[in-house]
């Protein structure tokens, strides 16, 4: 039985002030849920008052993106040794915005997931399509590029290891949802292919659904046979909001 997983992903979002408020209402409502895991994605600089926050609570944290390299002369970057530093047990890999705005493609993206892996970290590994993808027919084909590129690196163990999140690029941020049907359907064609390679690690995989979630339609959403939960965006800000998503996924 996979249990589900909620990943708030607070993007460029917060301020101490804020969070401290944010964070000690997922504390208060959350903190010893059992059921569902939670987790909290925080910009960067916010990590360590997470992890002040969160410590001895039953919700996890991590961070929205990482560097492929270990150390070095890369200025502006962020190592997965140093997430590690802060309590970090997640990364978002390959987000769509990561990918379309600061032109990660498949092969960086490939080797983000190697990293954060090889020292300890989980990755929540991105995959979706674009509307004009969506549009073209080519929905399938574009899910198994960007899964074969970790494949390649990783292997199946790997993405055994991992948390694979479908957000349809053209659901996220516009207000628009893939209906549960759609949704399903495109997490049981990743299932499916991870099948192929493996039925255990397809079986157990953890495939959260991203685009668009709010309280009103998670509970639909995750009771849908191959969706195990959710990567939340704007409504993980919002702290009655998240905290009825992640209760949704409690059932």
């Amino acid at each position: 039985m996979r249990k589900k997983l909620v990943a708030g992903n607070w993007k460029m979002h917060g301020s101490l002030a804020e969070n401290k408020v944010l964070l000690e209402a997922l504390v208060l409502e959350l903190g010893q849920a059992s059921t569902a895991g939670c987790i909290v994605c925080a910009p960067f600089p916010y990590l360590a008052q997470v992890q002040s926050v969160l410590s001895g609570s039953t919700l996890a944290w991590g961070a929205q993106n990482v560097s492929n390299h270990a150390k070095g002369a890369y200025t502006g970057e962020v190592s997965a040794s140093m997430l590690l530093d802060f309590g970090c047990s997640y990364v978002i890999i390959g987000h769509s915005e990561r990918r379309a705005l600061y032109g990660e493609d498949d092969a960086s993206v490939a080797a983000k997931f190697a990293a954060a892996q090889a020292a300890g970290l989980i990755p929540i590994l991105c995959v979706g399509e674009t509307l004009e993808e969506r549009e073209a027919g080519v929905t399938e084909a574009v899910i198994g590029r960007q899964l074969d590129a970790v494949l390649a690196v990783s292997g199946i163990e790997g993405i055994g290891r991992a948390v694979v999140a479908y957000e349809p690029v053209w659901a996220i941020g516009t207000g628009k949802t893939a209906s549960p049907q759609q949704a399903q359907a495109m997490h049981a064609f990743i299932r499916a292919k991870l099948a192929v390679l493996d039925k255990d690690v397809a079986a157990s995989l953890v495939i959260q659904y991203g685009g668009s979630v709010k309280a009103a339609n998670a509970a639909e959403l995750f009771a849908q046979p191959d969706i195990d939960g959710g990567l939340i965006g704007g409504a993980s800000l919002v702290a009655d909001e998240f905290i009825a998503i992640c209760r949704a996924a409690q059932g």
